[in-house]
């Protein structure tokens, strides 16, 4: 179904770029700087932005849904959106979820200033004033300049207004105010659409949801000011009563899917075994401790985490070999910690595949003198019954709840988790890389995945969230970075493996229940991206070099004033006049409102004054002497900023009101004025500052070390002529086809790339001919996340897609030329035109020291539109 808000918002980010507006300050600056802001995180908070201010159809009462994947920072959103609608008026909250553990865990997440999850800044300050963050009970004195926020379950919620107590929550508290419901898991909430099917539900589940939902729903429509926000990653929209019901409210749709294609989850991988119950365990723990030395051996401090799957609770009354009880199970297990042996670990080993990655773990252990005896000792200790614990057992339910939240904390040493379904919803966890299924049944119908099948697959999607991690800033923390190659050590880092015994059968349908919520598409393939061997015998590979730049950091040193576009920058401000009038309204005569002439007048920012502006900035944390030389280091005091015309001093202000001149204004105006001025131009500061820069200075690297052997995957797409992941040799249209194993210039032995990538080697193939007549080597290389060049002005890195190499025999010396090309996508040109601007950039600017026989060339986008490709050729057609 086509959702009309869905549909209203992608024809404005079509149109328009007010989705991708940069955030304003009062967000980006109040949520944790630790967090840093995704670009679809961003598109959300701009779609409420626009929603809240602009989208003319808004409904009120407002309800909104936002379906984001799970681990996608659903509660960061929430957040932002509670800063949005803080600047809008809005004061009081209620957090409502149908589970208590998720209350705990939100609260946490709220007021746990020492949790590395913790949602907000140090200090929230909207505008100068510092605004707290306050847990209230109701809402009858609740402070006007907080955040007052109010957790609840939804039952706690119904039971609580339907049964007052002293000091509690009534239905009196949201007569005289405005409230935002904030509704967690809202997909538990859906009882207009559960009353459409009965069946579904028994008469007293019925009778129950119905009277949660009415509470809620009383609330939200007390007030035609109060709104609704629904968040949930799994709202079965796929029914046509829900699609209904948000057909107006279905604000943003972030599906798992675009999640995992984006990179910012785990990649899947299910491991079969024909082990026993308790060695498929041993089989999960040597795979984590493997993962576990490979993060030490590169300086990472991340303890990884198993999770042993159940499927019963208590015991049952009759035994059933089909039911394995979670408490037993952890007995067991402990006790074969306490008593392993060389031939436990020995079996393991015996029956691993060839190439599987249980093989990997155990060469991994002998090349690092890890022995059969030492690795007991490491997991006895690991995984001794102090670091194990049970979320189904009868402790504490709170604080279990903040230990298995916190699993990646330093001073948390739990490394497995036992459990049966107490953690499918709300578990925020990064660091689990193994789930181990215990229980060997099946639920499908027809081969349709079952209801317990799907709720494994939405573990496996919880599971799967990234654990951020980086080798150095150049490297993306949040996202996958070895997909392009997957012999990496550090792949079985960004990999989660889900153990389970040998079933065929089981095994396709949880692969088609991974595919439908999107987490492993099925059409995921490997690909061999290998040189051809030939090409390795070549001198040019063993001796040749390539010309690569450096991102250097920069610390603002040759910064002697503001940017270009900030200087001689004009504000505008607007005297308030303090004038009133009255008239009649629903009157048929004229109504002649009184006004003063308002004539607007410029003048330089310190005709406020020093000793205002100077005022001004002290009430303004950013503007210390000691932040503002972060971004002006060679400023030499306050004074300087204020007067120089290379800062302050260079700024206009226009004033209209009821004065004609700055002296007439009273000093508060001219206090307020500053402020705003100050206020104004902060974002534009922050926007300027550059952490890192593009060295002009090209270094030359080994051919041999840069350009390797890969095992990568590809996500095939079944939409029209998408060529990604498909041989040139067996493309999806004739049109792409070259068989590259006779073509001796191309140095790999296939191209998988878009199809734009793919005529680009056509385009190549054409002009071989008359290249080989004037070159002595003539390579074309695939940059597979081989190199990366960094933009001069700002570091930001680009991975060119290929490099051509020619090498030039003249009667005096060699020349070689490294031509870096990028296929472009019409779609995509106007996007990436920086990259373009750089390319360009190169054969300006670059500097080679040591050699003068090296060319660096950037060649304009490459695409197959006639218009387009007129202006590549004509560069190409400078070195045939």
């Amino acid at each position: 179904m086509a959702f009309q808000l869905l549909q209203d918002f992608e024809g404005v980010k079509n149109a328009t770029n007010q989705l991708e507006n940069d955030l304003p300050i009062y967000i980006t600056h109040n949520l944790n700087p630790n967090f840093e802001i995704r670009d679809y995180q961003k598109e959300a908070f701009n779609r409420f932005d626009f929603y809240l201010n602009t989208y003319k159809k808004r409904v009120r009462p407002t309800q909104l849904l936002f379906q984001m994947a799970t681990g996608s920072g659903k509660t960061l959103i929430m957040a932002g959106c509670m800063l949005q609608l803080y600047k809008q008026g809005y004061r009081n909250f209620i957090f409502f979820v149908d589970s208590t553990n998720i209350i705990e865990k939100t609260k946490d997440n709220f007021f746990n200033s020492a949790s590395s999850k913790y949602l907000f800044a140090p200090q929230i300050q909207f505008d100068d004033t510092p605004i707290i963050l306050k847990q209230v009970e109701n809402f009858a004195n609740a402070d006007e300049e907080c955040i007052n926020i109010h957790f609840t379950t939804i039952q706690g919620l119904h039971s609580r207004l339907n049964n007052p107590k002293e000091n509690a929550l009534t239905f009196e508290d949201f007569e005289d105010k405005n409230i935002v419901l904030l509704s967690d898991e809202a997909h538990h909430m859906n009882v207009d659409t559960l009353a459409n099917n009965k069946k579904q539900l028994s008469i007293k589940e019925f009778e129950e949801y119905s009277s949660w939902e009415s509470t809620a729903m009383r609330i939200f429509r007390s007030s035609t000011a109060n709104m609704l926000l629904e968040f949930t990653a799994t709202a079965e929209l796929h029914q046509e009563a829900i699609a209904q019901k948000y057909d107006d409210k279905l604000l943003y749709d972030y599906s798992l899917k675009k999640f995992y294609l984006a990179k910012y989850s785990k990649e899947v991988n299910v491991l079969q075994a024909s082990l026993s119950r308790i060695e498929r365990a041993l089989q999960a723990i040597i795979l984590s401790q493997y993962r576990l030395l490979v993060f030490a051996q590169h300086n990472i401090l991340i303890k990884p985490v198993v999770m042993f799957k159940s499927n019963c609770v208590n015991i049952p009354k009759q035994r059933d070999e089909n039911k394995i009880v979670s408490s037993e199970f952890k007995a067991e297990f402990l006790y074969k910690i306490e008593t392993l042996k060389p031939a436990d670990i020995e079996k393991i080993r015996d029956n691993a595949s060839e190439k599987g990655i249980i093989k990997t773990a155990f060469e991994f252990f002998k090349t690092n003198g890890t022995t059969i005896e030492n690795l007991i000792i490491q997991l006895k200790d690991a995984f001794a019954e102090d670091k194990t614990i049970s979320v189904d057992s009868t402790t504490d339910k709170g604080e279990t709840q903040i230990v298995v939240n916190t699993l990646e904390e330093p001073n948390n040493a739990i490394r497995a988790v036992f459990a049966v379904d107490a953690l499918n919803e709300g578990w925020d966890v990064l660091n689990l890389f193994d789930i181990v299924r215990l229980y060997n049944t099946r639920d499908a119908k027809n081969g349709v995945p079952g209801k317990t099948t799907m709720s494994e697959a939405q573990l496996i999607g919880r599971g799967a969230r990234y654990c951020p991690f980086q080798l150095d800033e150049t490297q993306p923390k949040y996202q996958r970075k070895y997909d392009e190659d997957l012999n990496n050590p550090l792949r079985i880092c960004e990999e989660l493996f889900y153990h389970s015994e040998t079933n065929s059968r089981y095994i396709d349908e949880l692969n088609k229940a991974l595919d439908k919520i999107g987490i492993k598409p099925i059409t995921t393939t490997k690909r061999q991206h290998f040189l051809k061997e030939e090409f390795k015998e070549t001198s040019f590979y063993k001796n040749g070099i390539i010309y690569i730049n450096q991102q250097n950091k920069y610390r603002n040193e040759d910064v002697t004033q503001f940017p270009e576009y900030l200087q001689n920058k004009t504000y505008y401000y607007k005297v308030k006049t303090g004038t009133s009038s009255e008239g009649i309204l629903l009157k048929d005569e004229e109504v002649n409102i009184a006004r003063e002439a308002e004539i607007p007048y410029l003048v330089n920012v310190n005709a406020l004054g020093f000793s205002v502006i100077r005022k001004a900035m002290q009430k303004l944390p950013f503007y210390t002497f000691s932040n503002l030389t972060k971004y002006y280091p060679n400023t030499n005091s306050i004074d300087e900023f204020i007067t120089s015309n290379s800062y302050l001093g260079s700024q206009n202000v226009e004033i209209s009101g009821r004065t004609t001149e700055v002296k007439d204004l009273t000093q508060e105006e001219k206090l307020n004025c500053a402020l705003h001025i100050l206020k104004t131009l902060q974002p534009d500061i922050e926007r300027g500052n550059i952490d890192f820069k593009g060295s002009t200075v090209f270094t030359p690297n080994s051919i041999q070390k840069i350009f390797e052997d890969r095992e990568m995957n590809f996500t095939l797409s079944a939409d029209g002529d998408a060529e990604t992941g498909y041989p040139m040799s067996r493309p999806k249209l004739e049109k792409h086809y070259l068989d590259l194993s006779q073509e001796n210039w191309y140095a790999y032995q296939e191209n998988y790339g878009t199809s734009e990538e793919k005529k680009l080697v056509i385009f190549i193939k054409g002009a071989i001919a008359k290249l080989k007549k004037r070159y002595e080597d003539v390579y074309l290389l695939r940059n597979e996340k081989s190199f990366q060049l960094y933009r001069f002005s700002d570091g930001k890195a680009f991975e060119p897609d290929f490099v051509l190499f020619l090498k030039e025999k003249t009667s005096n010396e060699t020349v070689v030329y490294q031509l870096f090309i990028e296929p472009k996508g019409e779609g995509y040109m106007e996007g990436d035109k920086w990259k373009e601007d750089f390319l360009k950039d190169i054969e300006n600017k670059f500097i080679i020291h040591q050699t003068l026989n090296y060319k660096l060339v950037g060649l304009p986008f490459y695409n197959s539109e006639a218009d387009i490709q007129r202006e590549f050729t004509l560069e190409f057609d400078k070195y045939i």
